[in-house]
């Protein structure tokens, strides 16, 4: 018997929950590197942990439960984060070079996820091989929209808010080709799914960032903790109506 799908129904709370993930990863990274001193290092070295935990029981985990799967999400938000940031800072790769590296491996992670499952559909990772393709995907995107957001707010110099406003206005038209175009539904998920990473970012820089970079000087804690209370209360309704559902 086939498993359940293990992720979530695309919904306005998936898309909120994902976006609100991104910005805690950038200021959570932020955070631990900068604030509490512990370098890009030990900080990446942590958070590979506690991902790898994290997948390890959304893996063993029967069927998709919110606070799981989201758990994941959050750390794989902050770890593809430190990816970039390590090859940024630690390498000096240019942003350039590793937008259209991750690009190609995302492309490549994809070719092989078609070639061996003939589907790149989120409405049927139900099995072991399927959803890792699934989570290396997510990683790849996460680490691919660091690395692009960072390029255009940063490198391009158009600052947070414009980039922001760039990346939302990109969704929006993604969004249009598919309901009014029928453009097909996996392709404009996944460019979604990469376009709000640079986006949550974005917003996150421009709220926590000082106003002299182009911020609101509202911090990385406060922001940091804004969503992810945010991100907890929609995961207890999800889990609510889960529970209601299955019941």
């Amino acid at each position: 018997m086939q498993n359940l799908n293990k992720v979530p129904q695309i919904t306005l709370a998936f898309w909120l929950i994902k976006m609100m993930s991104t910005t805690v990863g950038e200021t959570a990274a932020d955070y631990l590197n900068f604030n509490l001193h512990l370098g890009l290092t030990l900080t990446s070295a942590i958070m590979g942990v506690l991902l790898a935990l994290a997948l390890v029981i959304q893996f063993k985990a029967k069927k998709y439960i919110p606070w799981v799967y989201w758990l994941a999400v959050v750390f794989i938000s902050v770890f593809g984060t430190l990816v970039t940031d390590n090859l940024t800072d630690h390498f000096e790769v240019p942003l350039k070079v590793s937008t259209a590296v991750f690009g190609l491996l995302l492309v490549t992670t994809f070719w092989v996820w078609y070639a061996q499952e003939k589907t790149l559909s989120i409405n049927a990772i139900n099995t072991p091989k399927r959803e890792a393709y699934y989570w290396l995907a997510i990683l790849v995107t996460f680490a691919l929209g660091t690395a692009a957001g960072d390029l255009i707010s940063e490198d391009f110099g158009i600052g947070y808010l414009h980039a922001a406003m760039l990346f939302g206005g990109v969704i929006a038209a993604t969004a249009a080709a598919h309901f009014i175009f029928r453009l097909n539904a996996v392709v404009t998920f996944w460019v979604v799914y990469v376009l709000t990473r640079p986006l949550g970012a974005s917003c996150g820089d421009w709220l926590a960032q000082p106003q002299k970079y182009g911020g609101l000087g509202l911090g990385v804690i406060n922001t940091s903790w804004f969503f992810l209370g945010a991100i907890a209360l929609l995961i207890g309704w999800l889990s609510y109506r889960e529970s209601k559902t299955s019941a």
